[in-house]
């Protein structure tokens, strides 16, 4: 194969984004050949912009077309484990944006089919081709912080207004996006915090429905989680902040690390803190601490980093920087948050996935349809900075 035939379902603002990028070669060894949608607009817009482009209706008749090599599903996110399987089902590749889908399930069944395939399997986990979460992924598994104590992050400079809820009726429910701030805005966080840190044994979680909006779900959540060494982290977000806030604080028995402002700052002591606090003889020492300061030199390749990573993983055998099946992790977080926060209790992990997925039924059959004003948002075809890291 000398080059990645693309077909991309779901030609919104993401998926649209990523179809120009495919289209006027920004993607070395990629072609978009075909784009999906249900909506006769989108259809109409990408006739215009894609000369030669194949146009489909039905997601299964692009599946079957012949003309694709991979699938990049770009639809709203319960249907990415229902695409990603019949896609497997026909050896296809496939990239699916995040999140992985809105139960963890429903994505495991993705995985085992995406292993049964033989395909590539990748994940638009954008956010991992930051330089500094990059740094800080590698220092951790390095040992430089030493053994983790606690994660702290603040990141609530996702601010929407209502107009955004209202741009689509799919936004904001439980049956459509299966979630709020957890499942639209955090997913990239939530990745990021598992691969530096793993994953926790249990979490507690507040999750605060239509606090500062008109929606159905979470706008505001605060979790808690433990690991099996003792170490905690504490996730806080929202929609409702501005100005927000983007920090990060990772310590350890070596010292900490600091993200905030596109700057990673290290203090690195001299000898492990259990060392000194068994062996001291101060109550309160002044111990030498190494100061490094590393400052984000560019944004990172983001999606397209990602797009080409994934071609040469198809046609080379790169590595993949986000792969599919390491979905399900950050997914398990939000399903976690969202037990808990059901049933005011503890979390376990793994996770009771019969339990979470029995609680939202309910909350799916009981909530009404939603009525708004729908202000459908212009397609531009570009990336947009609100799916990149900001500080």
């Amino acid at each position: 194969m000398d080059s990645l035939r693309f077909g991309i379902v779901g030609i919104g603002n993401m998926g649209g984004a990523h179809a120009v990028q495919l289209f006027g070669a920004r993607v070395k060894g990629a072609e978009l050949t075909a784009v999906c949608d249900c909506r006769e607009e989108r259809l109409k817009w990408a006739e215009e912009r894609f000369a030669g482009v194949s146009l489909y209706r039905d997601y299964e008749e692009l599946l079957d077309s012949g003309e694709i090599d991979a699938v990049l599903i770009a639809t709203p996110h319960k249907l990415h484990p229902v695409i990603a399987e019949k896609a497997f089902g026909r050896k296809l590749n496939v990239l699916t944006e995040k999140p992985a889908g809105i139960d963890t399930a429903s994505v495991a069944r993705m995985n085992q089919a995406a292993a049964e395939s033989g395909t590539v399997f990748g994940i638009m986990y954008n956010q991992r081709t930051n330089q500094l979460y990059r740094r800080l992924h590698d220092l951790v598994r390095e040992g430089a912080l030493g053994e983790i104590k606690r994660f702290v992050w603040i990141i609530n400079n996702w601010y929407r207004t209502q107009a955004y809820y209202d741009s689509g009726d799919w936004r904001a429910t439980w049956n459509e996006e299966g979630g709020g701030v957890l499942l639209n805005q955090c997913p990239h966080n939530l990745d990021i915090w598992q691969w530096i840190l793993g994953m926790p044994v249990r979490l507690r979680a507040f999750c605060k429905e239509g606090h500062y909006h008109r929606i159905a779900v979470e706008d505001d959540a605060t979790i808690y989680a433990e690991y099996e060494n003792g170490a905690s982290a504490v996730f806080i977000t929202s929609t409702g902040e501005y100005p927000g806030t983007n920090r990060m604080e990772i310590s350890g028995t070596l010292g900490k690390a600091v993200v905030e402002n596109g700057c990673l700052k290290l203090f690195l002591l001299e000898r492990d803190e259990r060392e000194i606090c068994q062996t001291s003889k101060e109550g309160m020492p002044q111990e030498k601490v190494d100061c490094q300061i590393m400052e984000q030199e560019e944004p990172g390749g983001g999606h397209l980093e990602i797009l080409q990573n994934y071609t040469n993983a198809v046609l080379y055998g790169e590595e993949l920087i986000a792969p599919g099946v390491e979905g399900i992790r950050g997914l398990t977080l939000s399903n976690a948050a969202y037990l808990s926060a059901w049933k005011d209790e503890w979390a376990e992990l793994p996770l009771n996935e019969e339990e979470f997925n029995a609680i939202l039924r309910k909350k799916q059959e009981s909530e009404d349809a939603v009525r708004r004003n729908v202000r459908h948002e212009e397609l531009s075809g570009e990336y947009s900075e609100r799916w990149s890291v900001r500080w």
